[in-house]
């Protein structure tokens, strides 16, 4: 299942898939490690990559009756990865979820959950999207730099550019696939 999110407004769609993806297949393999070093600042570097994470790790509950979603060309149904160094650093959890309920019905689930982030945005909705250029200054959330959604699929984002909750919904013969995603940056 493709990742329908950017970290931050500067990075390409493309690259945060990209980023993903590899992070997927690494973390599958080194699930668990974590590297830091003292980097001549107060605050340090590091990096941590695994496989392992919750739905609390992306900040929004698990949906009744949920399992993990391992897609045949993944080796792992979750990603919960980080980097910092200096001031800059980010995070990303990702979960890759199934269920036996229509989509309709998980999309309502996670809307209302969304909502204690602030206004939740219907990223599969054109009329969510901003109709001139993007203010690269602004915190608020845009879906505007989203690609576009599978057949059916409904992506739902919450937060700011900074800390986004992001909801994919897809149908799945008579079930659903969804990812829940936290992605955080900071510079």
């Amino acid at each position: 299942m493709e990742k329908k999110a950017n970290i931050r407004a500067i990075f390409p769609r493309q690259m945060l898939v990209s980023l993903a993806a590899g992070a997927i297949v690494l973390a599958s393999s080194l699930s668990g490690v974590s590297l830091s070093a003292s980097a001549g600042t107060p605050e340090g570097a590091g990096a941590s990559v695994s496989a392992n994470a919750t739905a609390k790790d992306v900040g929004l509950p698990m949906y009744p009756g949920a399992k993990p979603h391992k897609d045949k060309d993944e080796d792992s149904e979750a990603l919960n990865m980080g980097a910092w160094g200096g001031s800059f650093g980010f995070k990303i959890v990702i979960l890759d979820l199934e269920s036996s309920d229509p989509p309709d019905k998980i999309a309502a689930f996670y809307v209302a959950a969304l909502a204690k982030y602030g206004r939740v945005l219907n990223c599969a909705n054109s009329s969510q999207k901003s109709a001139g250029k993007e203010d690269d200054s602004s915190k608020e959330l845009t879906c505007d730099d989203d690609g576009k959604t599978d057949a059916g699929e409904r992506v739902f984002k919450s937060g700011t550019k900074a800390r986004q909750h992001i909801v994919s919904v897809k149908p799945n013969g008579s079930g659903s696939l969804f990812d829940l995603m936290f992605l955080e940056a900071h510079d």
